[in-house]
């Protein structure tokens, strides 16, 4: 799990865009961990919501993932 949420922060602080999908999360994941799951993928990111280094963002038709600290993601 690890592994998965270093490739998930990784592809979160090179991304050109501050927020982005569930789906571009695993394509990067499954690039660098070609076996991972999409279960183990979610479950990695929830905890990476957990401990505070991301935070969700809603559209408000879709939930969309960002970087803590990183673009227009905070409540002002």
């Amino acid at each position: 799990m690890e592994d998965m949420k270093e490739a998930i922060l990784a592809f979160a602080e090179k991304s050109k865009k501050t927020k982005f999908y569930f789906n571009d999360i695993q394509k990067a994941v499954q690039k660098v961990l070609p076996d991972a799951k999409a279960r183990a993928i979610k479950k990695a990111a929830t905890a990476l919501i957990t401990e505070e280094k991301l935070i969700y963002f809603s559209t408000g038709s879709s939930t969309m993932y960002g970087l803590k600290g990183r673009g227009q993601t905070e409540d002002h």
